[in-house]
């Protein structure tokens, strides 16, 4: 199933092996578009591929995991087509974060201790953009904290002066203050409390219509999926098993394995496989309490 939108990424038969003394094929034949200001969700349990798909979309694989066959292409705005997978080193590291960046999975653990939140965005810009001056990239990291939710008053903090979720917010702020076109985001809630989560899960959907770019989301929680993504691939066992819209998903879902990860959380008010929709993004409490 291809987007109605604009697609931004072509991912065409994308396949990973590890080259181990039995070599395992992670991910096989994997396809998909990815439309421009869209959400995809992508689910299935823990093991069938999701990472791993996801790390070479942005060639962030490394030894053992190879490429084992497929394009990447990404449509840039401006009309061009880029090939990531023949991309030379220095053009993918400006191609990285600056077109398409990445929030990975056990991020808000993943900030440098020692370093004050000020520096680490800075950084992150003029890795990409060397000629910004500070006070422009001062000015940008308090534009992209206020975006998500945190404090500018708190640039000059540590990661340990944060709480959970304001590092969390400040890696997602990071991974957008170059303005791509594409964040990827492996679990990006995880070990989050469910208020909190909640929390997060409203800043990326209005960023993402407020800022038009499109993203991947991860996760093995196939209710949180229904209630934010424009469509969902299902992944078992390292293939896409269904990629379909969300609700009609929800409402015909094709493939059994599909059915069962959806009869496989109950409502808080109804019985096993009585599967009903959560609320996360509605008013409602769980379970239609009002």
């Amino acid at each position: 199933m291809t987007t109605s939108r604009r697609p931004v990424l072509t991912v065409d038969g994308l396949s990973v092996v590890y080259e181990t003394e039995s070599p395992v094929h992670a991910v096989s034949d994997a396809s998909f578009e990815l439309g421009a200001g869209e959400i995809l969700g992508l689910a299935g349990e823990s093991g069938c591929g999701k990472t791993t798909l996801a790390y070479a979309i942005n060639r962030l694989h490394r030894p053992p995991a190879r490429i084992a066959g497929g394009q990447v292409l990404f449509h840039d705005a401006s009309g061009e087509t880029i090939d990531v997978l023949g991309l030379a080193p220095d053009a993918l590291r400006r191609f990285r974060w600056s077109k398409l960046s990445m929030v990975f999975q056990g991020a808000m653990n993943a900030l440098n201790p020692v370093t004050s939140i000020r520096a680490q965005l800075h950084d992150t810009i003029r890795a990409h953009r060397p000629r910004t001056s500070r006070a422009e990239a001062e000015r940008r990291s308090i534009e992209v904290l206020e975006r998500v939710g945190v404090d500018p008053a708190r640039i000059g903090s540590f990661p340990h002066e944060l709480s959970g979720g304001m590092r969390q917010r400040v890696m997602i702020a990071m991974a957008m203050i170059l303005e791509p076109q594409v964040m990827i985001m492996d679990e990006p809630t995880t070990a989050l409390d469910v208020v909190v989560q909640r929390d997060i899960l409203r800043e990326i959907v209005r960023l993402k219509d407020e800022l038009d770019f499109a993203v991947i989301f991860i996760t093995h929680d196939l209710p949180l999926l229904l209630e934010i993504s424009d469509r969902i691939a299902i992944m078992l066992q390292g293939r896409i098993v269904e990629l379909d819209a969300a609700d009609r998903l929800y409402r015909d879902a094709a493939h059994p394995y599909t059915r069962k990860l959806l009869g496989s959380f109950p409502s808080l008010s109804g019985s096993r496989g009585d599967f009903i929709r959560t609320g996360v993004m509605a008013d409602e409490t769980p379970g239609g309490a009002s």
